[in-house]
């Protein structure tokens, strides 16, 4: 399968990356972003931006510095995270062990789509959002998604694509570098004036076994975005993802 794209506008937030150079020079050096969660997130009304965690607010930051200049009532949104907010719904869980109880609140703030939610409410915004979670490979089933609402008619599709370390509970079931990040990409139809990609899916048996990956996959697409390379490629679930950079 394959599908084209092109990047209309991007940006990201992770500790120690915050602007455009940041992130530039981060992908010619690429290691795990590390260290405190830092977003001011001063676009967002304080009533509603205390309902976001650490990686919520990440995400937040990086979605209103994308889409600082989209009418938001003409962009659909793709969120794709693989674990989504996963230290809310642990404390939700332990919670609800130890009282029996669990607040509605919590709980609305603790389901995978919540985030984006909240943003949304937060931008008064009422476009079509969707949240995707496609493991490891989050990141290519939002462009398959995105692509598919830019086929129904879409102009521009907003993704957004976040995860974080897992809570040490669940750490025993990491299977690929941990970080915390978010980056957002404004998705439009191949064009000429932007950045333009190919991402194509094929057997895992068409390529060899790859080592162990330094970033986790999401991370990773990103770089490769960022980067002069001309072709990325990786295995994941049994799926060989390969995207091509065009011109």
């Amino acid at each position: 399968m394959t599908c084209e794209f092109s990047i209309a506008g991007w940006s990201g937030c992770a500790p120690g990356l915050h602007s455009q150079a940041d992130w530039a020079q981060w992908a010619e050096r690429p290691q795990l972003p590390g260290g405190e969660i830092v977003a001011p997130l001063s676009a967002m009304p304080p009533l509603i931006r205390r309902r976001l965690s650490g990686v919520g607010r990440l995400v937040a930051e990086a979605a209103y510095n994308c889409s600082a200049n989209v009418d938001a009532a003409e962009v659909p949104v793709v969120l794709a995270s693989r674990y989504g907010d996963a230290g809310r719904s642990l404390e939700l869980i332990t919670g609800f062990s130890h009282d029996g109880a669990v607040s509605p609140t919590d709980f609305a703030l603790s389901v995978h789509n919540a985030i984006g939610a909240v943003y949304s409410i937060a931008r008064r915004d009422r476009s079509n959002y969707i949240s995707v979670a496609g493991g490891a490979a989050s990141a290519t089933a939002a462009i398959w998604e995105a692509v598919a609402l830019l086929g129904s008619g879409a102009s521009e599709v907003l993704i957004v694509c976040y995860d974080a370390e897992l809570p040490t509970p669940y750490q025993v079931f990491q299977d690929e570098p941990a970080a915390s990040y978010a980056w957002v990409w404004r998705v439009a139809k191949p064009n000429p004036a932007y950045p333009s990609f190919q991402l194509r899916s094929s057997p895992c048996e068409s390529f060899p076994q790859e080592p162990l990956p330094v970033l986790p996959f999401g991370l990773d697409v990103m770089r490769f975005v960022l980067s002069s390379d001309v072709e990325w490629r990786r295995q994941c679930d049994g799926i060989a993802w390969t995207l091509t950079r065009h011109g």
